[in-house]
């Protein structure tokens, strides 16, 4: 007995001053972590983001495709935007083709109301001879050519006087052949009236639609300048370097897309 424990007994101070060491250690980490809880936190978090972002290259390489496509999206935005400035200009001027047909209607309306009021009236007496005759079929030919010229009258209609067809009598009293004739310049300007809002109608729904692919693109511009990838936080920062809402709550908001820029 007295042999084992003179045995054992020697190395009782080594043992006792090793688990000494090892309790010192295990204190200062615990005293490590109390103190500064976020440096092995930080350390492993950003140990962790390292290992996922991807290297230079990768990460040059996706600038360089990020970059390509902004451009592209741009240069789309410009062409998108002058097909828009055009069409605009073409519903403009449609606009006033349709105003100037309207106008010229009024004009043709009042004079039919007032030709309409006058043949009305007894109408001076001519006579009926040969010489008469012929000189109203020369003065009805001779208005139809010139309204014909003055686009009043389409071909058809000018067709139709020199065959003495469609209600074009020369043997009428010239008075009557000018209700007639300014009847049947109404009956025209109507129709290209009609034409005229049917061709604007139809450049303003292509202004609208080539409009709202401008805005598109232009905002689908502004939002490339702004694409990255974006890695998740595998592990959670710490708190300590997060911003807190006190600190950020007076900071001014950056308008982006299109609060950034003027409507067109």
């Amino acid at each position: 007995m007295q042999t084992v424990f003179s045995a054992v007994l020697p190395d009782v101070p080594a043992a006792a001053l090793i688990w000494l060491v090892l309790l010192a250690v295990a204190a200062v980490a615990v005293a490590t972590l109390v103190v500064r809880p976020d440096r092995l936190k930080f350390a492993a978090a950003r140990r962790f983001r390292d290992a996922a972002l991807p290297s230079d290259p990768d990460r040059a390489e996706q600038d360089r495709e990020y970059a390509r496509y902004a451009e592209e999206v741009a240069v789309a935005a410009d062409r998108a935007a002058a097909t828009s400035g055009r069409l605009r200009a073409e519903w403009l001027a449609a606009q006033d083709e349709v105003e100037g047909a309207w106008q010229a209607l009024q004009a043709v309306e009042a004079d039919v109301r007032r030709l309409t009021a006058a043949a009305a009236m007894p109408l001076p007496h001519t006579g009926r001879t040969p010489a008469e005759y012929a000189d109203r079929e020369r003065w009805l030919h001779r208005a139809a050519v010139d309204a014909h010229g003055r686009g009043e009258l389409s071909d058809a209609q000018l067709d139709d006087v020199f065959a003495h067809r469609a209600g074009w009598d020369p043997s009428r009293h010239p008075v009557e052949q000018e209700l007639v004739l300014r009847r049947a310049t109404r009956d025209h300007l109507a129709a290209r009236h009609r034409a005229a809002v049917e061709r604007e109608q139809a450049a303003w729904r292509a202004a609208d639609l080539a409009g709202t692919a401008a805005r598109s693109l232009r905002d689908e511009a502004f939002a490339a300048l702004d694409r990255r990838p974006e890695v998740p936080d595998l592990v959670p920062m710490p708190d300590s370097h997060r911003p807190s809402a006190e600190s950020t709550r007076e900071n001014t908001p950056v308008a982006r897309g299109r609060a950034a820029v003027v409507v067109l």
